[in-house]
């Protein structure tokens, strides 16, 4: 890397991280003075939602941070004519812009990297300590349909992983054959492992010599494959609020099921692409920025250009949650708007 490189991209950094960090100290602020009423008498519980709301607040703060970051860089440049000095010594605007685009686009991929680990529950947490004063709220009463069984949980713990009173019915031509029945359980990332296990087998009548009623008892028991417990959890609720890779397994026992994968696809095109707009953006705002400031206002150039990022990053989280509540097609609504952001940086990239 050059040395002009290595100046603009410290400069960056350093812009960066002041702006990020100010946001978050005022998004955890503004939501501490909001809800201090409700929070937990335990100062563990406390800090544990200072640290899920600081989390939460990355998916808001960090876009904007790397687009003003972006936009302050450049016009500090300007306003103290590095920009223009860099120009006469033969450096191009495009050589200039590199190193700041990636590493604008660094960040981004770290972000969008946190997305396939449980940072993605952050807000979920949140609530839950809010509400119940504990990290993990136990679903009641799921029934659910995996294939051609039937599956009922009394509780659930997602988190732990763990449930009690469990009733499978496996149901062939819309006959049940056999019922488990099981006290406890839990998923050990790979299948369930039920125990206290009694199976019910109904049996077959077609002649007066037919077996009865067969009832089988097992210690322990595996099955459901691959039925992960946030998966049951956050479908049964209806939030969708899913890391990655619970996504992509939901996306297929969706697929199994033949049932609607819209939302998955937008959850999962958010947490990947949508992020993306904000190096983008800033690409193409960082080349239309003029080299010389002294025939522009830099107070209202930064705020334009503030305001227009506000207004790009709202419209598309505008359109992700249309796609979320199934108005409009996640691939219209998230992939396509970044497709144009990319056609229209290369193309100020070129142009310029």
């Amino acid at each position: 890397m050059k040395i002009f490189q290595k100046y603009i991209v410290a400069k960056y950094l350093k812009t960066f991280l002041i702006i990020f960090f100010a946001l978050e100290l005022f998004y955890v602020g503004i939501d501490l003075l909001t809800t201090y009423r409700k929070l937990p008498q335990s100062a563990n519980l406390q800090i544990l939602y200072i640290m899920f709301q600081s989390m939460c607040a990355i998916n808001y703060v960090l876009p904007l941070s790397v687009i003003f970051a972006m936009i302050l860089t450049a016009i500090s440049m300007a306003k103290n004519n590095e920009l223009v000095s860099m120009l006469s010594f033969g450096i191009s605007k495009q050589s200039i812009a590199k190193p700041l685009f990636f590493a604008s686009l660094s960040i981004t991929i770290l972000y969008v990297l946190l997305n396939f680990t449980p940072f993605s529950y952050s807000r979920e947490y949140g609530s839950n300590i809010l509400k119940f004063s504990q990290i993990s709220s136990d679903t009641k009463d799921l029934f659910l349909k995996n294939n051609s069984d039937y599956i009922y949980f009394g509780n659930l713990d997602p988190i732990k992983k763990q449930a009690t009173n469990i009733k499978i019915f496996r149901v062939e031509n819309r006959d049940i054959v056999s019922m488990i029945n099981a006290k406890t359980g839990h998923y050990n990332d790979k299948n369930w492992i039920f125990y206290g296990v009694e199976k019910i087998i109904k049996p077959k009548v077609t002649t007066l010599d037919s077996k009865g009623l067969k009832i089988e008892k097992f210690a322990k028991l595996e099955t459901l494959k691959d039925f992960r417990p946030k998966i049951i959890d956050n479908v049964y609720k209806g939030k969708f609020n899913l890391s990655v890779p619970d996504a992509i397994d939901a996306l297929s026992f969706f697929n199994s099921q033949n049932l609607d994968t819209s939302r998955l696809r937008t959850i999962i095109f958010t947490q990947i692409f949508l992020p993306l707009f904000a190096p983008l953006l800033g690409l193409i705002l960082f080349m239309k920025i003029p080299t010389i400031s002294r025939y522009n206002s830099t107070v209202l150039l930064s705020f334009s250009l503030a305001l227009l990022s506000v207004f790009v990053w709202g419209l598309l989280f505008l359109l992700s949650k249309l796609a979320l509540n199934l108005v409009i097609y996640p691939e219209l609504a998230v992939m396509f708007p970044i497709f144009l952001l990319g056609l229209a940086s290369l193309y100020s990239y070129i142009k310029e």
